[in-house]
């Protein structure tokens, strides 16, 4: 009996760590690095055969998961007492990014560009041998999200005329548009990093979008990835 109680200690402690896990990285995030978070709505059971889905009413969500809600994106902050509020009612919630939103008078969080995992690889294979130095690389089991300086659609928009083609797959995610950051998971599996922060309490250097936006485009060219994923 006190092996299966020793045993029950640490599946417990394990359950604990995680969701301990989740709040401090949220933590970190929202009042070290000065990135806006929020919790994201999360994963619900589907029955036997179907496993999990979205907690969100959309049977059809193309990010399970992996979205806000209820609060909405414009909820996002930097605030520790409501960060530490959010976690503490909701452990396992994605932790959700809002992409290039002010994070208060020290900064703003990341914006990000994300591409299929296959394609991503050969981007950073690309971007290593130009020697262009990276910050944080997210990465799930289906994309990877490569994190850059704030943007303004203007600055984007002439990035984007100048090349060729741009293929379909490739997302940016500008003001108003969201992550999740590791340890989340959700409906696309595990978010963890490809290319982890230095440690530290600053926020983490991230690249320009110029720097990174002409390798990732030949990346997708180069693996024939040019239909949008859902």
């Amino acid at each position: 009996m006190r092996e299966i109680l020793g045993r029950r200690r640490r599946l417990l402690s394990r359950r604990d760590s995680g969701k301990s896990d989740l709040i401090s990285a949220a933590l970190t995030f929202a009042t070290a690095w000065r990135w806006p978070v929020l919790p994201g709505i999360g994963l619900e059971a589907a029955g036997r055969r179907d496993g999990v889905r979205c907690a969100c009413p959309d049977p059809e969500c193309s990010v399970p998961g992996a979205h806000p809600f209820d609060p909405g994106l414009l909820a996002a902050t930097t605030d520790e007492r409501m960060v530490r509020w959010w976690w503490t009612n909701r452990p396992k919630a994605p932790i959700v990014l809002a992409t290039g939103a002010s994070g208060g008078a020290e900064g703003r969080g990341p914006c990000a560009v994300s591409l299929p995992a296959v394609a991503g690889a050969r981007a950073l294979a690309a971007l290593d041998r130009k020697e262009i130095r990276l910050g944080p690389v997210i990465a799930t089991p289906e994309r990877l999200f490569i994190l850059v300086a704030p943007y303004s659609m203007e600055q984007l928009g002439e990035l984007l005329y100048a090349q060729d083609f741009v293929p379909g797959s490739l997302r940016f995610h500008g003001e108003g548009g969201y992550v999740a950051l590791p340890p989340s998971c959700t409906g696309a599996g595990q978010v963890r990093w490809e290319r982890a922060p230095l440690p530290g309490s600053a926020a983490p250097w991230v690249p320009d979008v110029e720097a990174v936006v002409d390798a990732v485009v030949d990346a997708l060219t180069r693996t024939g990835v040019s239909a949008p994923e859902m």
